[in-house]
């Protein structure tokens, strides 16, 4: 028998088994996907490390997944005794829309738990449907789409009450979230600081680079001044122990990625400090592409040492985000950027300006650092923005 186990690489993130994709008795080919593990972050699909039959589930359906458990066995000699698997469509150009039908329960059997109670709630047929998922698979994302879009709502028959229209049930991701945030305001004394930064320099950098074919994001920009900053106050970058202060010997920044109405994912450019501006570019670019088609491992939001939240992308001047994990001390929120007038001195004398400008906020668990660190941090941070050296 050969094992099928947690991957190590959700380093303690707490993980549950959303749904098996494969049932006991399955032929299963090499990285066929057999279940699907979900956290507060990402839901990522456990491959098979052989092909065989799935001889035996260990974990069931909402059972928690530590890394390294066992989750099921492989039998690489019983192919001649398998069972043919459900057949599987081809995924359709459009999610959740009508393809030939298919005998009621043949869909059902490959539903995660998350899509059944979507499935229910929504009184909607699926066999008649296929999906955008791995061979033709139903997703919850198909099944929001379809709601979204108008599909045919019937009364739910739960027990509880009706669902309207309007109504948007609790996914696992947007649950951890709020108990997060309820964890993170009880236990860490918030305190914010405002600055205000000028992007004139980083603007002309940025448009130099992108002449020469170098495309850049402002928020390249903001993780590797967030990162040469900690010089200055390194308490920044560490998190509150019993009995210590426990500095990260590496800058890793995790950045705020919004995922429409699924809540948000908080990828890890890891060592930031040691990475040069283009290749903080390009795994910014890796990690935001990954983030919204769903492919994110644990791995890429695990570590963070502290996090910057972009909220300006999306049009709010001002924000005071909360230090969502508990081992971090500070997070970085920066508003939207816009043209204002500003008085400079020039020669000698004040002078009405027209500037790229920025609030930036430093939102610390007082806890860890006190005001003089939290402003010599920012006051560094705004420094490097403003007097970013010409490409």
């Amino acid at each position: 028998m050969i094992d099928v186990t947690v991957p190590d690489e959700q380093e303690g993130t707490k993980a549950v088994v959303r749904g098996w994709l494969k049932q006991v008795g399955e032929l299963v080919a090499v990285n066929d996907p057999l279940v699907e593990l979900e956290t507060d972050k990402v839901t990522q699909e456990v491959p098979s490390p052989a092909a065989g039959v799935l001889a035996e589930i260990l974990l069931s359906t909402d059972d928690e997944a530590v890394p390294g458990a066992l989750l099921a066995r492989i039998d690489p000699a019983g192919e001649g005794r398998a069972t043919a698997p459900t057949e599987r469509a081809t995924a359709p150009t459009a999610a959740a829309s009508p393809v030939a039908a298919r005998p009621p329960g043949a869909v059902e059997t490959r539903l995660s738990p998350s899509v059944k109670r979507a499935v229910r709630q929504h009184g909607i047929d699926v066999s008649s449907l296929s999906g955008t998922g791995r061979g033709g698979r139903i997703t919850r994302d198909d099944i929001d789409r379809l709601v979204a879009g108008g599909g045919q709502i019937a009364p739910s028959n739960t027990g509880a009450a009706p669902l309207t229209a309007t109504d948007v049930p609790h996914d696992r991701m947007r649950v951890k979230i709020a108990e997060n945030m309820v964890r993170a305001v009880g236990e860490a004394p918030h305190v914010t600081a405002l600055f205000e930064a000028d992007f004139t320099a980083v603007a002309a950098h940025k448009a130099a680079m992108a002449a020469r074919g170098v495309k850049l994001s402002y928020t390249a920009y903001l993780v590797k001044a967030a990162a040469a900053a900690m010089a200055v106050a390194p308490a920044i970058n560490g998190r509150w122990e019993a009995d210590r202060i426990a500095v990260s010997p590496t800058v890793n920044v995790g950045v705020g990625t919004a995922l429409g109405d699924k809540g948000l994912v908080v990828p890890v450019v890891r060592d930031a400090g040691a990475l040069a501006l283009e290749a903080i570019g390009a795994a910014l670019d890796d990690l935001t592409r990954r983030a919204r088609e769903g492919k994110l491992t644990g791995a890429d939001v695990s570590g963070g040492s502290f996090t910057i939240s972009n909220h300006g992308v999306s049009g709010s001047l001002l924000a005071a985000p909360i230090i969502l994990h508990a081992g971090q001390a500070a997070i970085l929120g920066v508003g939207k950027l816009e043209k204002r007038v500003v008085v400079r001195t020039v020669d000698g004398a004040d002078a009405i300006l027209i500037r790229p400008m920025a609030y930036v906020t430093l939102t610390i668990d007082h806890r860890v650092v006190d005001g003089h660190q939290t402003n010599a941090w920012l006051t560094r941070f705004v420094e490097i923005l403003e007097s970013w050296p010409e490409a």
